[in-house]
C-alpha cells in the first residue's frame, strides 16, 4: 500500500485534526489509571458492544495528547488486502512521526485479529519496550490463546467490555428498568429508529463473523438456529445431544458450535454447582445471551418474557465482576451460586417478588453447604442496589 494511501486511512480513524465525539463514559470495573509500555493492554467483548469508542475514550480519560495517539480499525475495507505485520511496521512509523520527539506514544489498534501474524509483531515489540504503548481490541475471547498468550504470560492486562450496563443505559436514554429489558444495552441501538431490525443484523453478523469463521461452516443457518434455540431456553438445563437432535446434526458438532458462540461472546454458559469438577461435568449446563435486546429481537416465542429476561439480565450484572457462576439443582433450583472472597453466594432471581419455592430452594441448598454466605433474593426493586452490593463484594 502506498503510504500516501495508508496516511489517509490512518488520519480517518485517528483524532489528530478533530474533536472525539461525545459518548457515554463507560463504566469499566478495574482498568488502570495508566499504561504502560511493556504491558499489552487487552480489550474484549462482543462485536458492537462500544469497544472502539471506549478506545476514543480513553484520551480523556489517561489525558493523552490527541497528536500522541495512532487509531486504526482492521475492518476498514480498505485495509483488506494488506493485513501483514508490513502494514503493522507503516502504521508505527506513522505515528512515530506524527507524535512530537520524546513523548510517549500511544497505538490503538482495533479488531486486531484479522492481521496475520500480529501475535509475533506484537511479542517483539513489548520484548523490548520503548516508548509506545499498545492497545489492542477483539472480538473474540480467545484472541489471546495459543502463541501470544504464552509469550505474554505476565505481560499483558485483559479488560472485558459487555453492552451497556443499567446505568450506563439510563445516562444515554433517561429511561426505567422495564425499557432496559426490552432494549438491551447495545450503544447504536438507542438511538436507532428500527432498533430490532439493528439487533438482527448485529446477531447475523457475529454468527457469520465471529462464529462461522472459527468452526468452518458450510452455512450459518444451522448456527443460527442453535443460537435462536439457546435464546429461546436462557435459564434452562440444555444438553449437547437434544440441541443436536433439533438441528439434525452431532453432539460434537453442537459443542464445536456452542465453544465459538461463547468465544464470540454471543452467549455464556453457566455449570452446575459442585465443589467436585467430576460431577460438575456430568451435568448440563445453563446458557444466557449476551443482551435482552438482542434475545427480543432474535426469538419467536409471542409477548414479552420478562421473568427469563430479567434472570438473564442479572447473571450479566454478575458476569461483568466474576466468571465464578454457577446454578444448583436437587428438588428445588437456585439460580446463581457465585464463588466470592467471602464464600459461596446463593441467588434467587424474580422479577415480581419472592416465592416460596425460592426460599425453600435455598432452605435445601443451604443444608448440604451449610458456610454458604445468607442467600440474597433480587427483584424489580432490589436490582439497583444488588448491583451496588455484588460490585463492592466482588472488587474488594
Amino acid at each position: 500500500m502506498e503510504l500516501t494511501a495508508l496516511e489517509t486511512i490512518v488520519d480517518t480513524w485517528s483524532y489528530w485534526e478533530r474533536d472525539v465525539p461525545p459518548s457515554i463514559r463507560r463504566d469499566i470495573p478495574g482498568f488502570p489509571d495508566r499504561l504502560s509500555p511493556d504491558l499489552v493492554h487487552v480489550i474484549q467483548g462482543v462485536r458492537r458492544c462500544g469497544k472502539s469508542t471506549f478506545l476514543s475514550q480513553l484520551l480523556e480519560r489517561l489525558s493523552i495528547e490527541k497528536n500522541c495517539a495512532t487509531f486504526v480499525n482492521f475492518e476498514d475495507p480498505r485495509l483488506t488486502n494488506h493485513l501483514t505485520t508490513d502494514l503493522l511496521d507503516a502504521i508505527l512509523a506513522i505515528a512515530q512521526v506524527r507524535g512530537a520527539q520524546g513523548q510517549q506514544l500511544f497505538l490503538f489498534l482495533d479488531e486486531v485479529q484479522n492481521v496475520l501474524g500480529w501475535e509475533k509483531w506484537l511479542h517483539l515489540k513489548t520484548a523490548r519496550p520503548s516508548n509506545v504503548h499498545y492497545v489492542v481490541t477483539g472480538s473474540n475471547s480467545k484472541l489471546l490463546s495459543g502463541e501470544l498468550s504464552t509469550a505474554l504470560t505476565g505481560r499483558h492486562i485483559t479488560t472485558e467490555l459487555f453492552p451497556f450496563n443499567y446505568n450506563e443505559y439510563q445516562r444515554a436514554t433517561g429511561k426505567g428498568l422495564s425499557d432496559y429489558l426490552e432494549d438491551g444495552g447495545f450503544p447504536r441501538v438507542q438511538s436507532y429508529e428500527n432498533p430490532k431490525q439493528l439487533l438482527r443484523e448485529y446477531f447475523t453478523d457475529i454468527v457469520e463473523k465471529d462464529v462461522r469463521r472459527h468452526v468452518a461452516a458450510r452455512s450459518s443457518l444451522t448456527l443460527q438456529q442453535l443460537f435462536q434455540l439457546i435464546f429461546e431456553s436462557v435459564g434452562s438445563e440444555l444438553s449437547l445431544r437434544k440441541m443436536a437432535a433439533t438441528l439434525d446434526t452431532t453432539p460434537d458438532t453442537v459443542g464445536q458450535y456452542v465453544d465459538a458462540g461463547m468465544a464470540a461472546y454471543l452467549i455464556q454458559a453457566v455449570p452446575y454447582f459442585a465443589y467436585s469438577e467430576k460431577k460438575r461435568l456430568v451435568r448440563n449446563r445453563k446458557f444466557y445471551a449476551i443482551d435482552t435486546g438482542m434475545r427480543n429481537a432474535v426469538t419467536t416465542r409471542p409477548g414479552r418474557d420478562v421473568g427469563k429476561n430479567f434472570e438473564n439480565l442479572v447473571f450479566l450484572s454478575i458476569r461483568r465482576f466474576t466468571k465464578e457462576i454457577y446454578y444448583w439443582r436437587n428438588r428445588g433450583e437456585v439460580d446463581f451460586i457465585v464463588r466470592t472472597p467471602n464464600g459461596v453466594l446463593p441467588i434467587q432471581v424474580s422479577w415480581d417478588g419472592v416465592k416460596q419455592r425460592h426460599m425453600d430452594a435455598i432452605e435445601e441448598f443451604k443444608v448440604l453447604n451449610p458456610d454458604a454466605l445468607d442467600a440474597v433474593y433480587v427483584t424489580e426493586e432490589s436490582y439497583e442496589a444488588f448491583v451496588g452490593f455484588i460490585s463492592v463484594l466482588l472488587t474488594t
